[in-house]
């Protein structure tokens, strides 16, 4: 079977940065939704018309990937209003009561700096800003169930651009 709009495919990766380094690596395969939320727009059109087996090298650029850093998602926050076991990198989906009312409300936020009275949240995809190199191996391609269609997604979900429902 070749990859078309709501099927799933079965992938293992690896993703450099443009220097090489690599910032993830999945070795055992991992159904992704293609159509659904599992995947980015561009890898999802690299994908069409291929089939188990296939491998793929791809170049994504920003704006392709996880879009432009942005800094007006940074935001500096009172320390009160999060808990007492507040770590860096800590994830939150919106911000909690008592903090910046400008701030959207369907992002997740993690947590870059932590001072004594307040807190930086950064609403930027970790990887917002980069470049990236991907290389993908289709291990499986086969139809979605009606139900991974109607959830829109397999259960992964690390190349999407995910914000808080």
């Amino acid at each position: 079977m070749k990859v078309t709009p709501s099927c799933v495919v079965s992938l293992s990766w690896t993703l450099k940065d443009t220097t090489g380094e690599v910032l993830d690596q999945c070795d055992e395969p991992v159904e992704c939704l293609v159509g659904g939320r599992d995947l980015l727009a561009s890898i999802e059109q690299a994908l069409q018309g291929r089939q188990a087996g296939d491998r793929l090298e791809l170049h994504l650029e920003p704006e392709q990937a996880f879009g432009d850093f942005d800094d007006q998602l940074i935001f500096l926050e009172p320390r009160s209003a999060f808990p007492p076991s507040l770590e860096v990198g800590m994830i939150f989906e919106g911000l909690p009561s008592g903090c910046s009312s400008n701030a959207p409300r369907d992002r997740l936020y993690f947590v870059s700096d932590i001072y004594p009275e307040h807190v930086v949240l950064d609403g930027n995809h970790p990887l917002a800003g980069m470049a990236l190199r991907l290389s993908l191996r289709i291990h499986d391609v086969r139809e979605a169930s009606a139900e991974e269609v109607g959830r829109g997604s397999a259960g992964a979900g690390f190349f999407q651009l995910r914000t808080a429902p």
